[in-house]
């Protein structure tokens, strides 16, 4: 029998409800990540399977509350429940944990904090008029807040240098840094993505710099990677001066934390402290002229950048422009694959 109009567009329907209540239910869902990693279940079934008692005991918790967290988390593709009432963690799970070498603990205590999610109740609000929700609840500016509370702080320097690890693999053989002898990070953090940069070009050194917040970790990241005699650590503000000198000077998710002047004045230092023939190395999602399926998680972000900071993610043309503003020219523009949404923006002075 031939498909009917009125079939059609009941499957649609259809299929349009399962959307919309599984957005719907993302908030929900985002909180259960954060309960997991906070009650560290992860942790408490470890490698083997574990009866949702014994979880329970071990976290201090009553038995039937926790069988309902478990069985949710198995929903959602974290746990496998593998007899009645007998969970084991999978492979997507297992990242919750703080001590996998791939961790997203951080990532995930970080956003779903009130710091982030408080904001987003004021999304309409900054759709409207462009405000930063963030400041107008918290009365102060997003990295004003994180300076105040170090405990979150110390959570948004891990949850970032979890967020590199993958563009940390990835950039050392994107691009080749063996024609430079030094690379400077602004806004480096705790050094991920340079330290991965100089063990695979070990003639090359470089410079982590950061806010002396943003470093904190910095030192222990070089020393266990033997690299404090080739990497300086320089606390400084980017909207003042970089340091000078490097033949390179990569940006890695900074613009999107800030308006297009603000952009245009980092970039501009960069251009300033920039040695002849030298690059700057812009590592941020570019936005398609299009929007595509796969790009959700991006804008997500972008809205993110409007509501807590006032920054905003763009496209090549945008970036093309804003490098013009700060005496930079764009050269190329390469996705980077295997650590997807990033592209590497190649940048020259003009």
């Amino acid at each position: 029998m031939p498909v009917t109009n009125t079939e059609v567009r009941a499957a649609q329907t259809a299929a349009g409800r399962e959307l919309v209540v599984r957005l719907a239910f993302g908030t929900m869902a985002a909180h259960t990540l954060r309960a997991a990693v906070h009650l560290e279940i992860v942790d408490l079934i470890g490698d083997v399977p574990r009866t949702a008692a014994d979880v329970a005991v071990a976290a201090g918790a009553a038995h039937q509350p926790m069988t309902r967290l478990l069985r949710a988390l198995t929903a959602l593709g974290l746990l496998t429940e593998d007899v009645p009432d007998t969970f084991s963690v999978t492979p997507a799970g297992a990242l919750l944990g703080p001590g996998h070498p791939d961790s997203l603990a951080s990532f995930v205590r970080m956003f779903t904090d009130p710091a982030i999610v408080r904001a987003w109740e004021h999304l309409e609000s900054s759709a409207r008029t462009g405000g930063i929700a963030f400041d107008a609840v918290f009365g102060t500016d997003f990295f004003s807040h994180l300076a105040r509370h170090p405990e979150l702080s110390a959570d948004f320097n891990t949850a970032m240098s979890q967020a590199t690890a993958e563009t940390a693999v990835t950039l050392p053989r994107a691009f080749d840094f063996s024609r430079f002898t030094s690379v400077t990070d602004v806004g480096g953090g705790n050094g991920t993505l340079l330290t991965a940069v100089l063990e695979a070009h070990p003639a090359l050194s470089g410079v982590v710099f950061d806010t002396a917040d943003g470093l904190a970790e910095a030192a222990k990241t070089l020393a266990r990677h033997g690299l404090e005699d080739r990497c300086s650590l320089v606390a400084g503000d980017f909207f003042q001066a970089v340091p000078q000198g490097s033949d390179a000077y990569l940006v890695k998710s900074i613009l999107h934390d800030w308006t297009d002047a603000q952009a245009v004045t980092i970039l501009r230092h960069c251009r300033r402290a920039l040695r002849p023939g030298g690059v700057v190395l812009i590592v941020e999602p570019v936005l398609p002229e299009v929007v595509g399926a796969q790009d959700e998680g991006t804008y997500l972000s972008d809205l993110n950048m409007m509501v807590n900071v006032g920054g905003r993610e763009r496209t090549r043309a945008d970036f093309e422009e804003t490098c013009h503003r700060a005496g930079l020219r764009v050269v190329s523009v390469t996705p980077l694959a295997d650590a997807a949404p990033y592209s590497l923006i190649e940048a020259v002075a003009d």
